[in-house]
């Protein structure tokens, strides 16, 4: 005990730092979970959490045995797994081609109108595609008056949801994404490209032998955080995007989790439908939940074969 006062007292602007984050943390991110339990309950505002019936895993069965299930987690994991795709080699290409620029102020420049996008909202972001694609009074319906050709309301096609979605985040992301890959590319030794140079090895060879191996480490451990987030799509752009006809591809577990929690719930009053907050709950535990097993497993896979992983 007496190392430990002594400790405190020589180090304790330190201890003071570190009960800021610490006292955060269990304020606003412990304790709020005392709040997961309405996933086991059958939760009335008037009877609050704790004076709720308790029903167990009925809520997580219900959700596996809803016919929603079969809808929106192959929804999400078909949207996650295309994102995943699409959205990861493009910031790494880019990145690979700025840093073999030699034109410092051309290089901001693309830079910076690249990432630019990341900061607009994705409200606004919506916006701009729906007036971009309305066959109406939009750019698209500008485009097939020239070519004299019939139009077809995009945003009204299923089929066409998954493109929207996942091209549009690639657009707004690129810029932004190859910063930190840009940032590793910075980090290797320039020693490494003069040797490569003196072997007579070209730009190409040495981006896959000097630049490719130089972010591997940093494309894995972005990798699994992106594997964590495969369910995490968030519903703000998909719920958007969605609509009456599109809604078969547009309704992932966010937006379904959002629509029986706050959006409505499920019919059965007599005075309409009400929201099912035990059972949106249970829907986002079992989301986490899955996410964290993901998480787990990705990264100690990722550190047998790569010897590189989170912890």
């Amino acid at each position: 005990m007496g190392k430990w006062k002594k400790r405190l007292a020589n180090s304790w602007e330190f201890y003071v730092f570190l009960a800021i984050p610490i006292t955060y943390l269990i304020l606003f991110a412990y304790i709020p979970m005392t709040g997961l339990q309405i996933a086991f309950r059958r939760y009335t505002p008037i009877g609050g959490i704790w004076g709720s019936e308790w029903v167990g895993l009925r809520n997580i069965i219900k959700f596996f045995e809803s016919y929603q299930f079969g809808r929106v987690v192959p929804n999400t994991l078909r949207l996650s797994v295309y994102a995943l795709i699409a959205g990861f080699p493009i910031p790494i290409i880019f990145a690979l081609l700025l840093n073999l620029m030699n034109n410092g102020k051309l290089k901001k420049t693309i830079q910076t109108v690249t990432y630019i996008p990341h900061f607009i909202s994705t409200v606004v972001l919506v916006g701009m595609l729906v007036r971009f694609c309305s066959p109406v009074n939009g750019v698209y319906a500008h485009i097939i008056s020239i070519f004299n050709l019939k139009g077809t309301d995009i945003l009204a096609q299923p089929n066409a949801f998954p493109h929207l979605y996942v091209w549009s985040g690639v657009w707004q992301e690129t810029g932004y994404a190859a910063i930190i890959y840009l940032a590793a590319l910075s980090s290797i030794d320039p020693q490494l490209h003069e040797a490569a140079t003196v072997d007579g090895a070209g730009k190409l060879k040495r981006i896959i032998h000097v630049d490719l191996p130089g972010i591997m480490p940093t494309f894995i451990i972005l990798t699994i955080l992106q594997v964590g987030k495969i369910l995490d799509l968030g519903y703000t752009k998909a719920f958007l995007f969605q609509n009456t006809l599109n809604i078969s591809k547009s309704q992932i577990i966010d937006t379904y989790l959002y629509t029986m929690g706050l959006g409505g719930g499920v019919p059965g009053s007599s005075s309409g439908s009400i929201p099912d907050y035990s059972y949106a709950t249970a829907i986002g535990m079992t989301k986490s939940l899955i996410s964290l097993a993901l998480v787990v497993t990705v990264n100690k896979i990722s550190s047998k074969v790569s010897e590189t992983s989170l912890w």
